[in-house]
């Protein structure tokens, strides 16, 4: 019998690769996003090349009631690999920003992560088995001005995860962040600025995901993918925060160049 994964913003990029790189293991699927039709095509593709069992549920995850409809459409059906990928960002001056938007952001990028967890792994723990992986970002290490909720909460799903990675030694379940720089998908498009890649190497979806599948078979708690991205998470002092934050504002200034960015 096949391991079944759910995997959140499955539509596109990270999740979609996440979906194909886990389909190609035989693993059985259920994919979770707004899209419903691109889902159908990436599922109607991974049945016939991998003879796995793909389900669809099209569920807007800013909704307060997101995680609670997910539970009852797996009625009771074990998940052995939560894949929290959903989530997006916002960028510009803090004030600018539609405070509507930032609280779905908030939803998708924290709460509803935090939620499919808290719903999915008591039944790993009690099958002594399963695994966990959240979608960071480099933001999360670092004090990010013009990015202030978007970083915050990527902050929060590396510290989230590495104290569920510490809790959860020795029964079975693997929780794993994954913290990719910028990625070429449609997160920019959505973010309404290129400038937010603040000059770095975009990567593909499938480095991120080989290397995500990679750390979670070794147990590493987080991976940072590529060389550049692990030294700028890992090199650059901690310490003393307020000039890290007034540095940050020189590296990210970029984006309210952009009027889009102000109004995402």
């Amino acid at each position: 019998m096949n391991k079944t994964s759910l995997v959140t913003g499955a539509s596109s990029g990270i999740g979609a690769e996440f979906a194909t790189q886990l389909a190609a293991q035989g693993y059985d699927l259920v994919l979770v996003a707004r899209s419903v039709g691109k889902m159908d095509e990436l599922a109607e593709r991974l049945r016939a090349a991998h003879s796995v069992e793909v389900d669809v549920i099209g569920q807007d995850l800013s909704a307060p009631d997101a995680v609670g409809r997910i539970a009852e459409r797996l009625a009771g059906r074990p998940i052995d690999l939560l894949v929290n990928n959903a989530g997006f960002g916002t960028a510009g001056r803090f004030q600018d920003i539609d405070p509507g938007r930032e609280h779905d952001e908030l939803m998708v990028n924290v709460v509803s992560l935090v939620g499919l967890t808290h719903a999915l792994l008591p039944g790993m723990l009690a099958r002594g088995q399963g695994a966990v992986v959240n979608v960071g970002s480099t933001a999360g290490f670092n004090i990010a001005p013009y990015f202030a909720t978007y970083a915050a909460s990527k902050s929060f799903v590396l510290n989230f995860s590495l104290a569920l990675w510490s809790e959860l030694r020795g029964t079975g379940v693997k929780v794993l962040a994954v913290t990719p720089g910028p990625v070429e998908t449609s997160f920019f498009e959505v973010i309404g600025t290129r400038e937010a890649a603040i000059g770095a190497r975009m990567a593909t979806p499938e480095q991120v995901v080989a290397a995500a599948l990679r750390g979670l078979e070794r147990d590493r708690g987080y991976v940072v993918p590529g060389l550049g991205n692990f030294a700028m998470a890992h090199l650059m002092p901690r310490r003393p925060r307020r000039l890290l934050a007034l540095v940050g504002r020189m590296a990210t200034r970029g984006v309210v160049r952009t009027p889009a960015a102000a109004t995402t």
